[in-house]
């Protein structure tokens, strides 16, 4: 089978740049399966709309942008089948005896991101491990600069209460 010059072009951008949007998938969903779906299906768009991007150089926006937009979609359709509770499900404890120092604060900051809103852990995965700014974060998630800054603020807040830092 014969490819395009603009196929092979998009195969190569994936080769490139996968890995890197992998793990801004992984940051969304908080799962590394659902991170796979998520990336596979924002580059499906990416590559239905290929001839149409004209500013190569906005790809990984473009594809960072519909994997935001997927994930927000998917977490608003979850959320009609989610009911509340009397009673709290019993927390999860990680056994960290075995682990590093620093291992054990990366999987302490991986399930404390995991227990944000979703909202709240696009704007902390966008702010400090994309390094967006907060305008470009606010373009993103389709809010508000104030939004963006106070969505960040509390959800610093409810990462430090997790790992037990304060302010």
């Amino acid at each position: 089978m014969q490819t395009t010059g603009w196929e092979e072009e998009f195969r190569e951008y994936v080769m490139a740049r996968g890995p890197a949007l992998l793990r801004a998938a992984r940051q969304l969903t908080g799962h590394p399966l659902d991170a796979e779906d998520l990336l596979q299906s924002a580059l499906a768009k990416t590559y239905l709309a290929w001839g149409k991007i004209e500013d190569r150089g906005a790809l990984d926006g473009y594809v960072r942008r519909a994997m935001v937009n997927i994930n927000i979609s998917q977490w608003r359709r979850r959320k009609l089948e989610e009911y509340p509770s009397d009673e709290l499900p019993e927390v999860a404890t990680a056994d960290t005896t075995d682990t590093t120092v620093c291992g054990e604060v990366h999987e302490l900051l991986d399930k404390a991101l995991e227990e944000l809103p979703e909202r709240m852990r696009a704007a902390i995965v966008l702010r400090y491990y994309e390094d967006m700014t907060e305008p470009e974060i606010a373009r993103t998630l389709g809010i508000s600069v104030g939004t963006v800054k106070s969505t960040v603020s509390r959800a610093m807040a409810k990462l430090r209460g997790a790992l037990g830092i304060s302010s």
